[in-house]
């Protein structure tokens, strides 16, 4: 009825002390409704302590696998914190070099410019050098008159 064998009723009997007031009836003993209500609460009461052991039990070992699930978390934890002050470090290091190739980018371009500037500058000197020597050069092809003459035949001869 209670879902325990004849050897632990036979148990709880002797240890509820309950042995001396059994009738017995061939090999049978007699219980009546009251030593019936005493064993059935005994093992209701052992079933309640071995439910609360469980539990109890259950409850530690959850415990110590969340103890042991917190451990390996902090251990990730530290460990992407790692990996996060690496990149850090990283991205600072690659800032600087952005910064530095920036400031080598703008000075060449600066020299870029002061060359094409240079460059037209020289171009300029030798189109101004050549219609001088243009010049030089009608001048010469034109024949030279003594002063004499361009003094009496005037300017336009």
């Amino acid at each position: 009825e209670i879902g325990v064998s004849k050897t632990a009723v036979n148990k709880q009997i002797a240890n509820l002390g309950l042995r001396s007031g059994l009738r017995k009836n061939g090999n049978q003993f007699a219980i009546d409704e009251h030593q019936e209500a005493l064993i059935k609460q005994a093992f209701s009461e052992k079933s309640q302590t071995e439910i609360e052991n469980q539990s109890q039990t259950k409850t530690q070992t959850e415990n110590h696998e969340v103890g042991d699930l917190v451990c390996v978390l902090q251990a990730t934890i530290d460990t992407l914190q790692g990996q996060l002050e690496v990149k850090d470090r990283q991205i600072e290091q690659q800032a600087q070099t952005i910064t530095r190739l920036t400031d080598a980018l703008a000075a060449a371009q600066q020299t870029a410019v002061a060359a094409q500037a240079l460059h037209a500058g020289t171009i300029q000197q030798q189109l101004v050098a050549g219609e001088g020597e243009e010049l030089q050069q009608e001048r010469e092809t034109v024949p030279r008159r003594s002063w004499w003459k361009r003094l009496f035949e005037g300017k336009d001869s």
